[in-house]
């Protein structure tokens, strides 16, 4: 099925729907979540067993940054409204069959709450707080 110039790329390729983004958005919000919470306990580790040395204040430094703040709230919402639709869609498989309307729906809470997220922290960070 491959035409040769992207061999070894076609399951990325899966019908190019807005589910299959959400399924791969969700795995990766998963990680990064996962990511996240493996920092936060080597920093705390590092800042009671370490004293509280350089390794730690370079992951407190980068915890409180804004733009790594911002990534973790879209890990943290989407990944928890995803999730919500996934759970809603297999508790009740007759609403499968609207699959499509619930992952724009996802979308359209989303969106708004996440642009406030942001608004608030680039408000903090530019306020210097």
């Amino acid at each position: 099925m491959s035409d040769g110039r992207n061999p070894g790329l076609e399951g990325l390729g899966y019908k190019r729907a807005g589910t299959m983004w959400s399924w791969m958005l969700h795995r990766v919000t998963g990680v990064g979540m996962l990511v996240f919470v493996a920092m936060h306990v080597i920093a705390a580790f590092s800042l009671q067993n370490l004293g509280g040395g350089g390794f730690g204040k370079v992951f407190n430094s980068l915890f409180e940054s804004w733009p790594f703040q911002s990534f973790i709230y879209f890990c943290v919402i989407f990944h928890a409204l995803n999730g919500a639709r996934v759970i809603i869609l297999d508790t009740w498989p007759k609403l499968l069959q609207h699959q499509r309307e619930a992952t724009w729906l996802t979308w359209l809470i989303f969106i708004p709450i996440y642009g406030l997220t942001l608004l608030i922290l680039i408000q903090k960070g530019l306020s210097g707080g």
